[in-house]
């Protein structure tokens, strides 16, 4: 028998899937059970209701994308240059469902103030923990700070091109993109 635990991580991991493919709306009692092969019952087993359901959603969501910013923009002994570069080929298209879930939830934080909450806070962690890097490059403080702001809006933005869009060149954009957000270490005094 499965745990109450499993049990919900299962309902959250078919959320998730949801949320990729469809949207919030597409976030529903009824298709997550058919996805699961279980009833309903099940599913009030582990939640109240569907808004039970979806904050666990946006509080999953979130803890996950703070431990992931952490863990991707610690250093560790690694050059502050190469860390921005390889954080940026993350948003290169090689997660299309991590980058649906979060084009779904910037779309759901539009018309929700828990989701938009819930965004504003993750954002704040991308934009310190970036700028934390560009600062490692020697860029003072208000220059790191844009710097990441732009980092993510290309980031963020990738995603909302249509991909045949440069699909003979994007490799190539990408690579010129990273070049004019990440400079070159700057000197210490």
């Amino acid at each position: 028998m499965e745990s109450k635990t499993k049990n919900r991580e299962s309902w959250l991991a078919a959320a998730f899937a949801a949320l990729a493919e469809g949207g919030v709306d597409k976030v529903r009692v009824e298709v997550l059970a058919k996805a699961l092969k279980v009833t309903k019952g099940s599913f009030y087993w582990h939640f109240r209701d569907r808004t039970e359901l979806m904050s666990a959603l946006l509080d999953s969501w979130k803890l996950g994308r703070i431990a992931a910013i952490k863990e991707q923009t610690r250093l560790d002994g690694r050059e502050p240059a190469q860390q921005l570069r390889d954080l940026l080929a993350l948003y290169g298209g090689s997660k299309p469902r991590g980058m649906a879930i979060e084009l779904a939830v910037r779309d759901w934080a539009r018309r929700a103030p828990e989701a938009e909450s819930v965004i504003a806070e993750v954002d704040r962690e991308r934009l310190h923990s970036v700028a934390g890097l560009f600062v490692a490059l020697g860029l003072p403080a208000d220059q790191a700070f844009a710097r990441a702001y732009l980092f993510y809006a290309f980031a963020f933005g990738q995603g909302l091109l249509a991909p045949g869009a440069a699909a003979d060149r994007a490799e190539v954009v990408r690579a010129i993109c990273a070049d004019v957000l990440v400079p070159a270490a700057q000197p210490q005094p």
